[in-house]
């Protein structure tokens, strides 16, 4: 997949392109449905696919108070989640200030028509752009109209009567519903991060636990869950707990994974975890003799349901 970082990049094979505009935070399954429309489209009419998106998020330059600014997924792995999907190219607009003034029409104008002349855009339903979010499906029909490209809506996209949406999606992480977000996603939710040293508090009650420093702000309501750890390419199953080991009363907010038949060194070493169930609340126990068994009981019932997963009736 070509990534076009600026709009003078773009070469003359790329044009005439079958083309979707937004930010796709977390290529969830709502941007998937629209991804393999663009594609399928695109081959039909033999060109080539393209995405339009930006970085950073718009809202991040727009609205930096809002802190944290929780995003479902990190550039590179949109960028991997969309290349997967067959697309052919990305035009990653660097978004800015400056940027956020540019009308829908000079938009249209300058990038959709005079440097890509696409032959038709898609957008989800209710995706708007430009200053003051001008470019609306209404207003795309039209300059389409006027200038020679076709344009699609994609419907609200729903699953189990749920809308697929980011929001609704980040919703889901935060309350801890991580089934939920999997469900809407179309996989489950992950974090990657780098080993860190910890309290080693885990090694000293006999289960050991990789303390994580992650990737990312958006992490699910603390708790213990189980997950599946990816570590250079092969994957174990953990159960991990979000949050302040009460316990002990930490201050800091940490993220740790006890990976099940697992003997090594993890200390700098990057690490995927996936979500898969949410398993109990965050506790404080008495001692940490209490905790180490409760962990234990976590330990089985995350194998459990990680053993129902790869199974599914």
């Amino acid at each position: 997949m070509k990534i076009f970082r600026r709009i003078e990049e773009i070469t003359a094979d790329y044009r005439s392109s079958v083309a979707t505009i937004g930010n796709f935070d977390g290529i969830h399954l709502a941007h998937q449905e629209i991804l393999h429309r663009v594609v399928r489209e695109a081959r039909e009419r033999k060109t080539r696919s393209m995405v339009i998106t930006f970085d950073p998020h718009p809202q991040r330059v727009l609205h930096p108070e809002k802190r944290p600014f929780y995003l479902l997924t990190t550039l590179d792995e949109k960028m991997k989640l969309i290349e997967a999907l067959g697309i052919d190219a990305v035009l990653l607009i660097t978004f800015t200030r400056d940027f956020s003034t540019v009308t829908a029409e000079a938009f249209v104008r300058e990038i959709l028509w005079d440097k890509l002349r696409v032959q038709k855009v898609f957008i989800g339903h209710d995706y708007a752009f430009g200053n003051r979010k001008q470019g609306n499906e209404e207003f795309l029909r039209s300059r389409g109209g006027v200038l020679g490209f076709d344009v699609e809506s994609i419907n609200t996209f729903t699953v189990h009567d749920t809308v697929v949406s980011s929001t609704n999606i980040r919703m889901a992480i935060l309350n801890g519903d991580v089934r939920k977000a999997a469900l809407l996603l179309g996989r489950p939710y992950s974090v990657g991060g780098t080993v860190i040293r910890g309290y080693q508090r885990g090694r000293e009650i006999g289960i050991p636990t990789a303390n994580i420093e992650p990737g990312k702000e958006l992490l699910p309501a603390n708790g213990v869950y189980a997950v599946g750890v990816d570590l250079e390419g092969v994957r174990h199953a953990g159960v991990l707990n979000v949050g302040f080991n009460p316990t002990f009363s930490n201050e800091k907010l940490s993220v740790e994974v006890h990976i099940m038949n697992f003997d090594g060194e993890l200390y700098g070493r990057a690490l995927t975890v996936s979500f898969i169930e949410r398993i109990r609340s965050e506790m404080r126990f008495e001692n940490p003799q209490k905790l180490a068994e409760q962990i234990l009981r976590d330990k089985a019932k995350a194998e459990e349901i990680l053993a129902r997963v790869a199974r599914p009736d």
